[in-house]
């Protein structure tokens, strides 16, 4: 059995790998190259689909890095999730005595139960301004991975 082939990843396979997602100027956003390789099945959501879609197709053991382009990964950057708040929505999803500054991601509890999380751009005595784009949103972004296996 020597000559077989090296198992393919499809749309339903289970893997074991090792992936990093970076920035094109190299700084880690998440990777698993220093730890533990994940496992993961594809199409269950862990992975975002534009990344499975990378996936498909590429036989075991590949090591390979793919370059997004800007708003591919985690989509465009949309200025109607740049949201006002009132200092009195934030308080009341702020754990008593929080102290924000300006970068900071808080978590919202959504209308009809979830969450959702904003990154603070301006913090004022009665409104404070959201980013509810994903902080990825918009952005290059280099994707590496290794298939260590794949069923």
């Amino acid at each position: 059995m020597s000559n077989a082939q090296p198992a393919v990843v499809t749309k339903s396979a289970y893997l074991t790998l090792h992936y990093r997602l970076a920035s094109l100027d190299g700084t880690d956003i998440v990777t698993t190259f220093s730890g533990n390789p994940a496992t993961l099945m594809l199409g269950q959501g862990q992975l975002a689909p534009v990344l499975e879609e990378l996936l498909i197709g590429l036989p075991e053991g590949t090591h390979k890095t793919f370059e997004l382009e800007p708003g591919v990964g985690f989509g465009p950057r949309n200025p109607e999730l740049v949201r006002e708040v009132t200092r009195a929505t934030l308080d009341e999803n702020s754990m008593p005595g929080a102290d924000y500054k300006v970068g900071d991601l808080v978590d919202f509890a959504a209308p009809g139960g979830g969450r959702f999380a904003g990154i603070l751009r301006e913090l004022g005595d009665e409104t404070c301004l959201f980013d509810f784009n994903h902080p990825l949103a918009g952005q290059p972004l280099k994707f590496e991975v290794q298939l260590i296996s794949v069923l």
